[in-house]
């Protein structure tokens, strides 16, 4: 038993079930970007989200600890991903990348946009051309320290 294997059993039991991301994270009582993150084994949860993962999934008390252990993050199988949704938000690194890094250290100076202090949205936003996938990032700003 590890993490992939809770992260297989949560996505089977997922679509056995026609459960949304947005009804699990309401149970859970966090964002549907944070628990969707978590559920793909990407976060951490605390004992009390376990438990009610655990409810939603049929999970195990020790499956349900393996959601409560820091994971290794990043989840890409290969360094170009091949995925034609996630190679779109590779495509737009590439190509924007160095102008968002750009603006930012324009707007704010030298540092990163965290990861770690950061939320994310993402909604459907109609359009008579066809429906537009709505994606906002928020990190806080972290400046580099002189020393």
């Amino acid at each position: 038993m590890n993490r992939n294997d809770v992260t297989e059993k949560i996505i089977a039991t997922k679509v056995s079930k026609g459960l949304k991301w947005e009804d699990v994270a309401k149970k859970v009582g966090l964002s549907k970007e944070w628990v969707t993150a978590g559920c793909l084994g990407q976060m951490t949860f605390d004992e009390k989200q376990s438990k009610i993962l655990g409810k939603i999934f049929g999970l195990n008390a020790e499956e349900q600890k393996w959601l409560q252990v820091v994971p290794y993050k990043g989840s890409l199988p290969t360094p170009v991903p091949t995925d034609p949704l996630i190679y779109r938000w590779y495509e737009i690194v590439s190509v924007y990348g160095s102008t968002i890094k750009e603006l930012i250290h324009e707007e704010f100076g030298d540092g990163i946009m965290s990861a770690i202090d950061f939320s994310m949205d993402i909604v459907r936003q109609p359009d008579p051309k066809g429906d537009r996938v709505n994606v906002v990032l928020s990190g806080k700003f972290l400046p580099y320290k002189q020393y």
